[in-house]
């Protein structure tokens, strides 16, 4: 009887050792690491290329609450969506819907992106030189006398294109196209709201106007690679669903009144 008890407490010992040494190794599992690129420029209030701004806050309260760890590199923008598509990264933030784009990556909710689960939202607006007659109506352009630029990449030359506006795709940079415009390079500057308001605050601002109706008002989503989504279906909902939860939380819609961001 004795040895039979025995055998029991060695037995239950060796179990809780296996129980134990399973539970050390889980807890010393490293992370999951997911690559994000971003575009490499500073876009108050939502990013700026040291890692600062409101997607970086929100992309960090996902990180945490999910217990993964975001690799983020930043390069030019069709660089960025390119390695995407290449599946070279696991995703790229802050991106607007473009049907097209779906064959870059996978946006939450796949073929209807659900605005739920953005980031953010944004608009682009008009810019002209002052005292100049390029305007927007909010359904038509009036007196435009030369090409609207806008940034490299960027989808609001579907709109442009869309209303047969002749359209200049040469810039990088906001600042470049202010540049252009004030020189007469250009009729008018299609931007990002947060790059108009920029452009608007600094040393470029007294020779230009912003209108006042957007050209279009959109949500910017973490859309990942089509890789990481048919190899780990459950973390990119993890994800998405954190994003979701992270920007309607207390304390990013916190953050969010601080840096003066009005969605």
């Amino acid at each position: 009887m004795r040895g039979w008890l025995n055998a029991r407490r060695a037995a239950a010992l060796g179990l809780g050792l296996l129980a134990g040494a399973a539970g050390a190794a889980k807890a010393a599992a490293p992370a999951p690491v997911v690559s994000l690129c971003f575009e490499r420029q500073d876009v108050p209030p939502w990013r700026t290329e040291a890692g600062g701004g409101l997607n970086f806050a929100l992309l960090g309260m996902v990180a945490r609450s999910l217990d993964i760890r975001f690799d983020f590199q930043s390069m030019p923008w069709k660089r960025c969506l390119a390695q995407l598509q290449a599946n070279q990264v696991d995703g790229a933030f802050a991106v607007s819907y473009k049907p097209d784009r779906r064959a870059i990556g996978e946006y939450p909710g796949g073929a209807q992106a659900d605005a739920s689960k953005r980031m953010h939202i944004d608009r682009y607006v008009l810019l002209r030189r002052k005292g100049g007659a390029a305007d927007w109506d909010g359904r038509a352009f009036h007196h435009i006398d030369g090409a609207i630029g806008f940034q490299l990449g960027y989808s609001v030359g579907d709109v442009l294109r869309a209303s047969n506006v002749e359209v200049d795709e040469g810039s990088q940079r906001a600042d470049e196209l202010a540049r252009k415009l004030i020189a007469g390079r250009l009729a008018a500057a299609a931007l990002g709201g947060s790059d108009a308001a920029g452009i608007m605050r600094g040393p470029l601002a007294a020779q230009l106007e912003m209108l006042p109706t957007p050209l279009i008002e959109k949500p910017y989503f973490l859309i990942l690679s089509h890789a990481l989504v048919a190899a780990r279906p459950q973390l990119a909902e993890r994800i998405w669903r954190g994003v979701e939860q992270a920007r309607n939380s207390a304390e990013y819609r916190r953050l969010e009144l601080a840096a003066g961001a009005g969605h």
